[in-house]
């Protein structure tokens, strides 16, 4: 799964000074590109994560926006550029406002800006919060293959969180191949969790589905654990309920306590972004005043310079990286202009002569 898509559609563009088109692609658009596409969106990732760790890209840190007035909410921007074949540069905007779910409004919207390489013109707007749930769910499924390889296959996986992502996370996990005897469902809302169990037993390929009422029992039950929720701050932080080594996909990062980290193998999509943000992997490093505990990345593990060790638990965990946006949104801008689709606003470049 490394080979990288040969992405022949291009910005409109007749010379290396030529200023591109502007498209919008709306969130239908992506959808339907990106559907039924799981395997080549996880290759198309694990290729990403081999050029970031060659250093074919540039992934400064996330800058967050807050709000004094509104302090569960936030809007993030991720700025990235990606060589390779893929060669765009680029910005997510993701917001996250968790109230908006009590009101029947998703926590999270985003656009992805596109930005030629040669130019630096924006040559595409997409909407991202699709891209943003796939890109996170095709890491996820990707660190669950590698993670696992030298341990038991899951054969039970639980979920800590039963939203969008923890929804996109397993119809990747299966539509890539992985079948479960067991899903386990938690969440702290009982609307949730019945709806996650609804789609659940629509998607034809769950095994036995059972809602916990509180996390332990799920933990305690499940070879694979993916926590996805919007938690602030450590819930979790009793190290015997990962006694019997599970792989943990710590997806929403600041779920567990340092302690259950110390106790784990860890390994992160980059280091340097993770620890920051009062992330569970940071605050092990306040709390122990150095690094020691991490083992890699990912993309150690796949070059063979990490290995995971079955004896303990093993948990990953994915700050998210702006190239794999940049990544999916290059794929879906292809796809879209391959198939004539693309929706050009037009003269949306204007006064574009020095002296008029």
């Amino acid at each position: 799964m490394t080979a990288m898509r040969d992405t022949a559609a291009q910005p409109t563009a007749t010379t290396r000074s030529s200023v591109p088109s502007f498209s919008v692609i709306s969130g239908a658009q992506v959808q339907n590109a990106l559907h039924g596409r799981e395997k080549e969106i996880v290759a198309l990732v694990e290729s990403t994560y081999r050029l970031h760790g060659a250093g074919e890209s540039v992934n400064p840190p996330s800058y967050f926006l807050r709000f004094p007035d509104r302090p569960s909410a936030r809007i993030i921007a991720l700025p990235a550029s990606i060589g390779g074949q893929v060669r765009v540069d680029g910005l997510k905007w993701i917001s996250s406002f968790p109230q908006n779910v009590a009101a029947g409004v998703p926590r999270a919207s985003a656009v992805l800006i596109l930005n030629d390489h040669d130019t630096g013109y924006p040559f595409a707007c997409l909407e991202s919060s699709i891209i943003s749930a796939t890109r996170t769910a095709a890491s996820a499924t990707l660190a669950a293959d590698w993670l696992s390889r030298d341990r038991r296959r899951p054969r039970s996986v639980g979920f800590v969180g039963a939203g969008l992502i923890a929804r996109y996370i397993h119809t990747f996990l299966a539509s890539t191949g992985w079948s479960f005897d067991e899903i386990g469902v938690h969440d702290l809302s009982a609307d949730n969790a019945s709806g996650f169990r609804g789609y659940l037993q629509r998607s034809d390929v769950a095994g036995r589905i059972t809602v916990y009422d509180r996390p332990e029992q799920l933990i305690r039950a499940s070879d694979m654990v993916v926590f996805a929720t919007v938690a602030g701050e450590p819930h979790v932080a009793d190290v015997s309920w990962f006694a019997h080594n599970p792989v943990v996909l710590h997806v929403s990062l600041r779920d567990l306590a340092p302690e259950i980290l110390l106790a784990s193998t860890n390994i992160l999509d980059d280091v340097e972004h993770c620890m920051k943000a009062n992330t569970s992997p940071y605050l092990a490093e306040q709390l122990t005043g150095n690094r020691d505990f991490l083992n890699g990345t990912l993309n150690d593990v796949m070059a063979g310079r990490t290995v995971v060790p079955a004896d303990r638990p093993v948990v990953f965990s994915p700050f998210g990286l702006g190239v794999l946006d940049l990544a999916v949104g290059k794929y879906v801008y292809d796809e879209v202009a391959g198939s004539g689709d693309l929706r050009v606003v037009e003269d949306f470049f204007h006064d574009l002569h020095r002296y008029g």
